[in-house]
């Protein structure tokens, strides 16, 4: 609403570097994060290459009291490296294995031995539902001749499709890591493509730090300098990425990066630059003036008078079927003779997109769609399969009626 207060997230990205026994000066970078990351107002946390749990351990007990609720995925033989800290309580995790992640025999390279992989962390802010992804894709090593440009193209379509089909219940996605892919690559066209996700630093109202945000810069003491030879500026690798869904509106207020060493010291925080972002969440008023489909109030009306008045045009036009059918299935069921045919003849005329439109606020909006409700419950009717010309397959199987789940399909299909 024009009133609602703006959430504003300060979300920290960063590749720590932090491969044990080889990476320079590690633990004391670790405690030198740890110390920084206390002292700011960060509310999200997104690390990569943690592989050694005594420093999460350590970042842990650091950011006990500004980012008190933390996880670690665990994967491969010596972990993903993946972790996240947020100052909001975590209500849900999930990790996905990406299939296809260079050789074992590669033993100098060691993305194989590490299990690259995306996580999920799901928060829930003021009302408002986030799903956070943090990620670390396989190494480039060498441009001129990528051996591993197609692992990293199919962890890229694994990271889109795994993000589109997990994130259909909330309402801000944000993703952030290392996907050692360049803006102009085809993994990053690929995966903004298929999720319509957005570049933090391509959105940003103000930007500050490296030159064209670049986040493996030659200046950096600890970065091979050969493999930048082809880039005098550096290279930008690590990302921020958001998503806003349903009735609700994001926007980059700001977007930084660390540039060399940290305050006060000789060293920097990692090989890599940090990235950082000030992110304003609010949700939106239906536009006004909005009208609906006269199919769909048609098609409403003849369940029942009161669904006629239901406000369709919130809902998304791409809306998976399975989980939505139910409801209404059960109600046409319960309605029986005459009236059931009377249904099928109205949701027959509708176009898909607004059909599912309806289908999905009746299983949704028990409050409204109170129609035949105990009825259809003990009648345990379900729907298996639904067509655009109406409904068809009808079933039975005993037992009650699982509960409707609001469901959100945010994108639209990858063309």
């Amino acid at each position: 609403m024009a009133d609602d207060p703006v959430l504003q997230l300060r979300v920290f990205n960063l590749n720590c570097w932090g491969i044990r026994y080889l990476s320079k000066r590690r633990q004391e970078r670790v405690r030198l994060l740890g110390d920084t990351l206390r002292r700011e107002p960060f509310d999200l946390v997104l690390l990569q290459e943690v592989w050694s749990e005594q420093d999460y351990a350590l970042l842990q007990e650091k950011l006990g009291k500004c980012c008190p609720f933390s996880h670690y995925f665990r994967s491969g033989v010596i972990g993903s490296g993946l972790c996240v800290f947020s100052k909001f309580p975590i209500l849900d995790t999930f990790l996905h294995q990406y299939s296809l992640n260079g050789y074992p025999y590669m033993l100098w390279h060691g993305d194989w031995f590490c299990g690259k992989s995306v996580g999920l962390v799901v928060l829930q802010i003021d009302g408002i539902v986030f799903n956070v992804y943090v990620t670390h894709l396989h190494a480039e090593y060498c441009r001129d001749k990528d051996t591993y440009l197609p692992h990293r193209l199919v962890q890229t379509w694994e990271l889109a499709q795994f993000i589109r089909h997990t994130s259909q219940a909330a309402d801000v996605v944000l993703l952030g890591g290392d996907l050692n892919t360049q803006p102009q690559d085809l993994g990053m066209r690929l995966l903004r493509g298929c999720t319509g996700l957005r570049d933090a630093f391509a959105e940003a109202e103000r930007f500050e730090g490296c030159k064209d945000g670049c986040t493996l810069v030659p200046s950096n003491c600890f970065t091979v300098k050969t493999e930048l030879r082809p880039f005098p500026l550096g290279i930008r690798i690590d990302y921020i990425l958001y998503k806003a869904v349903s009735n609700v509106a994001v926007t980059c207020k700001e977007l930084w990066t660390t540039t060399g060493t940290a305050p006060g010291r000789d060293i920097p925080y990692s090989d890599h630059e940090a990235v950082m972002a000030t992110l304003c969440v609010r949700r939106q008023q239906r536009p006004r003036g909005a009208e609906t489909d006269p199919a769909v109030v048609a098609a409403a009306t003849s369940l029942h008078p009161g669904l006629g008045e239901v406000p369709w045009d919130l809902y998304p036009p791409h809306v998976p079927a399975p989980r939505v059918l139910l409801g209404i299935s059960v109600a046409v069921q319960a309605a029986g003779g005459s009236r059931r045919a009377q249904c099928c003849s109205s949701l027959s005329r509708l176009s898909s997109c607004t059909w599912m439109r309806a289908l999905r606020w009746f299983t949704t909006s028990s409050s409204r769609a109170s129609v035949s409700c105990s009825a259809a419950r003990s009648a345990g009717v379900f729907c298996t399969s639904v067509g655009a010309t109406g409904l068809e397959q009808w079933g039975r199987r005993p037992g009650p009626l699982p509960s409707p789940i609001p469901h959100r399909d945010p994108y639209p299909p990858c063309s």
